[in-house]
């Protein structure tokens, strides 16, 4: 009996910022891949989480929020979006239940519709709807964009998304994997771990600090004994902010370090020795090379 040929296929999640692309690529892949948190616009350059199902890879490419651009970073940051949804095999566009289909996914809706990708509806956070909500929303949706199918799920608690990951494998293309079968993620572990700590630092300073706080790992040392000595800098623009992050007597930064440093270590599965610095770095939004550390091309204007 012959064997079924392997299938490997890149899947775009597009929608709106906060509406849980984050949360569902870490459970469609079944672990954490890319970091969640409450402030908009988290996710900023495309990342990829890698699944298994059925003899098929699926790359998983959780882009960040389409949104109205204001700053050259939020330009970056869309442009990158839609150009995942273009290169993807198929296009996945998320959509808040609770919050329906508001202007900005309305737009994206009908931006989507010129995308040549097969395209795939997806209302999340079903938890928090009634059933009939859901269906007149799965209606809309469909008499605004043609789509192959539309699933409902709640990233949260798993419901449903294991039949999207399903109905997905059948539908990648037929061709060899891209990656190792125990790879989850094509981030590398130093820019993993920035984001973990980088997500810490949403967590803790939600309402003090605006995003466009950074963090980056400068140095990652294998020590003798097992464990990494890892060093990050936290990159703020203004004096002011810098002082938010340390807290009274270093108590902030000392609680983002250890939150941190836990996730960190249970995502290499090594002891990890983490230490943290904040700096000013004014203007870094303007600053090219930042643009590239993210992974987004940097707009001219």
């Amino acid at each position: 009996m012959a064997e079924s040929p392997t299938r490997c296929g890149f899947v775009a999640l597009i929608g709106a910022p906060n509406v849980g692309k984050s949360t569902l690529v870490n459970a469609l892949v079944g672990t954490k891949v890319a970091i969640v948190s409450h402030k908009v616009q988290t996710t900023r350059a495309p990342v990829r989480g890698i699944a298994v199902e059925s003899g098929a890879q699926l790359i998983f490419v959780d882009t960040p929020g389409i949104f109205s651009p204001k700053r050259r970073l939020d330009r970056a940051m869309v442009t990158t979006a839609w150009a995942g949804a273009h290169d993807a095999d198929i296009v996945c566009l998320l959509v808040d239940a609770k919050r329906g289909i508001d202007e900005e996914t309305g737009d994206i809706a009908q931006r989507l519709a010129a995308v040549q990708r097969p395209r795939v509806a997806i209302l999340n956070k079903i938890d928090l709807v009634d059933k009939s909500r859901l269906l007149t929303l799965a209606k809309e949706l469909n008499e605004r964009i043609a789509l192959d199918a539309t699933f409902m799920i709640s990233a949260l608690t798993g419901d449903g998304v294991a039949d999207l990951r399903r109905w997905l494998a059948t539908r990648a293309p037929e061709g060899p994997w891209h990656y190792p079968e125990d790879q989850i993620s094509d981030a590398p572990m130093r820019q993993l771990a920035a984001e973990i700590t980088r997500e810490k630092l949403y967590a803790r300073l939600h309402q003090e600090l605006p995003y466009q706080s950074t963090v980056e790992t400068d140095i990652w040392k294998e020590l003798r004994d097992g464990a990494v000595r890892i060093e990050q800098t936290i990159f703020v623009e203004r004096d002011s902010q810098r002082k938010i992050v340390l807290g009274k007597g270093g108590a902030t930064i000392k609680a983002i370090g250890a939150d941190a440093r836990r996730e960190i270590a249970l995502a290499i599965e090594q002891p990890v020795h983490l230490f943290l610095f904040v700096k000013v770095r004014q203007g870094w939004g303007d600053d090219p090379e930042r643009y590239r550390e993210m992974g987004l091309e940097f707009p001219k204007e």
